[in-house]
Order: structure tokens, then sequence, then C-alpha cells
């Protein structure tokens, strides 16, 4: 039994007419782990202190190093000579729908590769939680902060 006929991966055979061991996938097959269910077009989780604290942990560990820590896609890579992604505070992505963000890090998108082996389904709704609110720290409307906060910005406005 230690010692049966098999084929090392991509090794040649007489087999088939190809001259290939190994069959291609039947168009249409998925992998047995691949989640079919309908992905949302908005973060499926509540947004809590807690899933955006490992939101922006997921973020460091996995986004910062191309996208910076604080999203502007000068990331300690990009200094180092590789191409800079886009800053998550542009008009288009602060615009995007929060499912572009999570078909990206799911599916990649240009020189960036899929982390869907990488980072779980919850972590990268996290992740895009974390990024909504790097967008938000640098483009929240004056009118949405609370009295106090308008009123104190209004008082250390240079005039």
């Amino acid at each position: 039994m230690a010692r049966q006929p098999r084929y090392d991966p991509l090794e040649a055979s007489r087999q088939f007419a190809d001259g290939a061991s190994a069959r291609t996938p039947v168009k249409g097959t998925v992998a047995r782990d691949t989640d079919l269910s309908p992905r949302p077009e908005k973060i499926p989780l509540p947004v809590t202190m807690a899933t955006l604290e490992r939101g922006r942990q997921r973020f460091d560990i996995f986004c910062s190093p191309c996208h910076g820590r604080t999203g502007d896609g000068h990331g300690m890579v990009v200094r180092r000579g590789f191409p800079a992604p886009p800053t998550y505070h542009q008009d288009r992505l602060r615009e995007a729908p929060d499912s572009h963000f999570y078909d990206v890090i799911t599916n990649g998108y240009g020189a960036m590769y899929s982390y869907a082996a990488r980072v779980s389904a919850a972590d990268r709704w996290a992740i895009v939680a974390y990024i909504r609110a790097l967008q938000l720290s640098r483009h929240a409307p004056v009118a949405a902060l609370p009295k106090t906060l308008q009123a104190r910005l209004n008082a250390e406005a240079p005039q």
C-alpha cells in the first residue's frame, strides 16, 4: 500500500491527449468553502467600538503596509518603491458603497491581491467599518457634531 501508482502535481501523462496528468475543473466549479450567500451592500454587523477596534487591528495588520495607518495611500511598502494605492479620502471612494471595499478585500483589485484566504468575512466587514471611520475623521460635516463641539470650533477658528 505504501507504493501505489500516482502522479506528482503537474507531472506529464500519456493517459490524456493534452499530456497532462491533472484535469482542469469543470466550468462553474467553485471551491468547497466558497461563501455563496448574497453579499449585502451595507455593513451587515452592528458598528460598535468593539467592531471598530477589531477593524483597526486587522487594518493595521493587513492594510496599512500599503494604504498607510490613516488610509492616505502612503504605507511603508509604498515608501520602498511599490505603487501607491488610492487614498480613501478622495470623493470617489467616500461615495463608494460599503460593498465595494468588501469586494476589493475579497477579490483584490489592480495590484492588490485577494485577502479572502487571509481575512475572515466578519473581519473584512470590520475593516470596512474602520475605513468608514477613517474617512469620517477627515470629512465629518460640522453640522453633524454636537453643539458644544461646534461652539468650540467656532471659538477657535481664525477670524
